[in-house]
C-alpha cells in the first residue's frame, strides 16, 4: 500500500479512536452525573474528599467536570477551600483510567500490551506520588491554598474566556449523533450510558487494532529514533511542553494520554518520552478552568483553579528533575506492566481496585 494512503488510514482511525474515548466518557458521564454532586457534598475528612475525588472523576471520566463541580460548590459555599484541595487532588488520579482501559484494547498482543500498560499507568504511579508527597504537606501547612489565594484575589474579576477546541468539537459530533440516535430508540439515563460506554469500547478496540498495525509499516525506525531523539534532547521539559499545548489544544487529559497509549504500544513512542507527555497534559488540563474562572464573582473559585494547577507543577518541580524519583513511577509501570503480560487478570485487579474498590470502602469508611 502507497505510504499516502496508509498514513489517511492512521489519521482515520485516529480520529475514530477519539471518537471512541468521547463515547466512552460521555458513556460514563451520563451513569454518574445523578451521584457526582451528592458524592461531594457533606465531606469533612481529607481521605474521604481524596477517595471522593477519585471516585466521582470515574465515573464522568474528566477531571474537569469534577473540577467544574468543585469550584461551583465551594463558589456557592457548600464546601470549604481546605475540603476541596484533597478532593481536586483524587480528581488527577481519577482521570487517568481512561487511558488504562485502553491499554486492555492491546491485551490479544503480549508485547504491544506490556508497553501500552507501562505507557498508561506511569501516569497513575506518578500522580499517586504526587498526591502521597504534596497532600500531607498541604494538610499540615495549607501551603498551596494560600499561594493560590494570594493569586485569585489579584485576578478575580478579570474577563475569563473559554477556549472552544475544533479536535474537541469534530470528536463531539458524532457522540452527539450516537447519543440522539439512543434517545429516538426510547434509551435514556443508565441505559443510554451504557450504550455509550459500550460503542465507544467497540470503536476504540477496533480503531487499536488499524492505528497499531498501520502505524508499524508506516513510521520506519530512522524516523522513530529521529521523533523520540528530538523528544530526548530536552531532557523531557520538550515532550512535556507538547504535552501542556496538545491538551490546551484539544481540552482533554484524557484525549492526550489515550492517544499515547497506542503509539508506545506501535513503539513509534518510547515509555521514558511519553512519561513527560502526561504530566505536560496534567497541567494541561488545568489551564481552560482557570480562564473560565477568571470570570468568577467569588475568589475562592478562582482559588481551587489555581490549587489544581499549583499541585500539578509543584509534584513536577519536586519529582521531575532527581532521576532517582523520577524513575519509580517508570520502574512500577514496568514492573506491572510485566507481571500483566504473563497473567492478564493482574491488570483487570489493577483498574477494579486502584480505581472503584478502594476509593469505594475508602469513601465508606471515612466520610
Amino acid at each position: 500500500m502507497p505510504t499516502p494512503a496508509r498514513a489517511a488510514i492512521v489519521i482515520v482511525f485516529i480520529y475514530l479512536f477519539l471518537v471512541g474515548v468521547s463515547s466512552l466518557e460521555n458513556g460514563i458521564g451520563l451513569l454518574g452525573e445523578d451521584v457526582q454532586a451528592n458524592l461531594f457534598s457533606a465531606v469533612t475528612n481529607p481521605l474521604a474528599g481524596l477517595f471522593v475525588g477519585i471516585l466521582a472523576t470515574v465515573l464522568v471520566q474528566s477531571s474537569s467536570a469534577s473540577t467544574s463541580v468543585i469550584v461551583g460548590l465551594v463558589a456557592s459555599g457548600a464546601v470549604g477551600v481546605d475540603a476541596a484541595v484533597p478532593m481536586i487532588t483524587g480528581a488527577n488520579l481519577g482521570t487517568t483510567v481512561t487511558n488504562t482501559l485502553v491499554a486492555l484494547g492491546h491485551v490479544r498482543q503480549t508485547v504491544e500490551f506490556r508497553r501500552a500498560l507501562a505507557a498508561a499507568t506511569v501516569h497513575d504511579f506518578f500522580n499517586v506520588m504526587a498526591v502521597a508527597i504534596l497532600l500531607p504537606l498541604e494538610l499540615a501547612t495549607g501551603i498551596l491554598a494560600r499561594v493560590a489565594k494570594a493569586m485569585s484575589e489579584r485576578l478575580v474579576g478579570a474577563s475569563g474566556t473559554e477556549w472552544r477546541s475544533p479536535v474537541k468539537e469534530a470528536v463531539a459530533h458524532p457522540v452527539r449523533w450516537i447519543q440522539d440516535v439512543g434517545e429516538v430508540v426510547g434509551a435514556t439515563g443508565n441505559v443510554l450510558g451504557v450504550l455509550m460506554v459500550l460503542m465507544g469500547i467497540a470503536v476504540i478496540l477496533v480503531s487499536l487494532t488499524f492505528i497499531t498495525k498501520n502505524m508499524r509499516k508506516l513510521v520506519a525506525n530512522r524516523i522513530e529514533r529521529s521523533l523520540n531523539a528530538m523528544l530526548g534532547k530536552g531532557g523531557g521539559l520538550m515532550a512535556m511542553a507538547l504535552g501542556v499545548v496538545i491538551t490546551i489544544a484539544v481540552q482533554s487529559s484524557t484525549i492526550t494520554t489515550s492517544i499515547m497509549v497506542p503509539l508506545t504500544a506501535a513503539g513509534v513512542l518510547t515509555l521514558r518520552n511519553a512519561y513527560p507527555m502526561t504530566l505536560g497534559a496534567n497541567i494541561g488540563t488545568t489551564i481552560t478552568a482557570i480562564l473560565a474562572a477568571m470570570a468568577a464573582s467569588r475568589p475562592e473559585a478562582l482559588t481551587i483553579a489555581f490549587v489544581h494547577t499549583l499541585f500539578n507543577c509543584t509534584a513536577i518541580a519536586i519529582v521531575y528533575p532527581f532521576q532517582v524519583i523520577r524513575e519509580l513511577p517508570v520502574r512500577a509501570a514496568e514492573m506491572l506492566a510485566d507481571l500483566a503480560a504473563e497473567r492478564r487478570a493482574w491488570a483487570l485487579v489493577y483498574v477494579v481496585g486502584m480505581f472503584i474498590v478502594v476509593p469505594l470502602v475508602g469513601t465508606v469508611l471515612l466520610r
